[in-house]
């Protein structure tokens, strides 16, 4: 029988708790990043301590305001450089690691069909920009001496307004291009809400020229390449101060840099998911990447350089298997998906044959298109077993801080909403795209992250 075509995507109506919630996001976010650097900067990482002084009258707001270092021209260079530098690495360095490396997808490869049934094309190189991103790094800190190693952190409040002031102007860009020059019109979606299509984008793929992609380059390279060049800032600053690195820091640079290697690794793989397949590029995408990302998902380290922690031996093994064992779970997963992809199904998993459960959907166009969901191996333990898998790296990462402060725990705390929020979406999208047809998949694998729990 004919089915109705799905809405894809993201919400479509706005209730007025949303609208707060955007408007709310809007005009704080970047206070609520500044409040968590502030706290390293001026209290040791406390975020009772601020608070407890603000409530007792022993500071204002103007007062912490006014210590904090504000925008400079120096930071202002050091970012406008950065971005450039990125931007010339991603339009005009055509990949070679895929010829180089067996088993590595670059290149131009193909993205997921968008609503309007497009097939973008896509150069995917962010291995080779991180590879010599950090050869450059690491022969100035050996040899060139350029520029100070401990460069990022010192310059780390007024590189925070300079980020911003990128991720809000992108952000715009963003969103007057959909009303004047949209990359692909029947790929827009205006909700009739100016702030929530601010926020959460209107144009799907917004380019400039044929290979500039917004959402490929922002979700990748200003922030996800500089994650680990941040660490090694860390690293560099507590050497710097304390004559030495602890394991704890030692431990955080390892496990961050074994995910972000991962996410270029597997960049190809990373077009299919649900930030490139869903999201549409708004304010949510464009700052969250330029400014959310780097500054909040490496407090650990940075928490580090004001509380050096030495780990006993068990305690740095323990977060050091945490960390592999979330790894592995969240790579494993994550391959059988793409194996029994690319295979359609002719694979073994866990040295059986998958099962899986036939779907069909319709897509805008009103082409119906068939697709397989896979009940065997980790997604037969759980419909978002990569989630899980993820979840525990990023407590591995907080562990390693120890118990003395809560700051160190904003990142699991923070992905563990992330990620239930996004099952919870993602299970929504796909209740609407299969109807019956996820009912039978629902039932097959009854837990979403935890088996026997959730």
């Amino acid at each position: 029988q004919a089915k109705e075509p799905v809405q894809w995507g993201r919400a479509w109506e706005v209730d007025w708790f949303s609208l707060t919630a955007v408007i709310l996001l809007l005009c704080f976010a970047p206070f609520i990043v500044f409040f968590f650097i502030m706290a390293c900067d001026q209290y040791q990482c406390s975020i009772s301590h601020p608070i407890l002084d603000l409530y007792n009258g022993e500071a204002t707001l103007l007062t912490i305001w006014n210590r904090a270092p504000s925008f400079t021209w120096a930071a202002a260079k050091i970012y406008a450089i950065w971005v450039t530098f990125q931007v010339v690495l991603y339009m005009c360095v055509p990949d070679i690691m895929h010829k180089i490396l067996p088993g590595y997808v670059g290149g131009v490869q193909d993205g997921a069909r968008t609503p309007a049934g497009l097939i973008n094309k896509y150069e995917v190189n962010g291995l080779q920009c991180w590879i010599i991103t950090h050869v450059l790094w690491v022969a100035n800190a050996q040899y060139l001496h350029w520029f100070s190693p401990t460069i990022i952190i010192d310059n780390w409040i007024p590189l925070l307004w300079c980020t911003n002031i990128l991720g809000y102007a992108v952000s715009t860009l963003a969103f007057i291009k959909a009303y004047l020059f949209p990359t692909n019109p029947e790929d827009c979606k205006f909700t009739g809400n100016i702030f929530y299509n601010y926020m959460m984008g209107i144009e799907f793929n917004p380019r400039i020229g044929k290979w500039f992609d917004f959402k490929l380059f922002f979700n990748g390279r200003p922030g996800i390449v500089v994650w680990t060049l941040i660490n090694l800032s860390y690293a560099a600053k507590q050497q710097e101060l304390y004559g030495y690195v602890t394991n704890s820091m030692i431990l955080v640079n390892v496990l961050q840099a074994v995910y972000v290697l991962d996410f270029f690794w597997n960049e190809a793989w990373y077009l299919k998911t649900i930030d490139i397949c869903h999201d549409h590029f708004g304010w949510y995408l464009g700052w969250g990447d330029c400014v959310w990302l780097p500054f909040l998902y490496t407090l650990q380290g940075l928490y580090l350089v004001y509380n050096p922690i030495q780990l006993s031996t068990p305690h740095a093994a323990g977060v050091l298997i945490l960390g592999l064992v979330g790894y592995y779970i969240f790579r494993s997963t994550n391959h059988q998906k793409d194996l029994f992809r690319r295979t359609e199904g002719n694979c073994k998993i866990w040295g059986k044959k998958p099962t899986f459960i036939e779907c069909s959907y319709r897509s805008a166009d009103g082409g119906i298109h068939k697709s397989k969901l896979m009940t065997s191996g980790f997604w037969g333990v759980a419909r978002h077993m990569n989630y899980t898998g993820d979840l525990m790296g990023s407590l591995a990462y907080c562990l390693a801080c120890g118990g003395e402060h809560l700051l160190p725990y904003f990142y699991i705390v923070y992905m563990t909403i992330l990620l239930v929020h996004r099952c919870i979406r993602d299970e929504h999208r796909c209740s609407n795209k299969y109807g019956k047809d996820w009912e039978c998949y629902t039932a097959a694998v009854p837990y979403r992250l935890l088996p026997n729990i959730f």
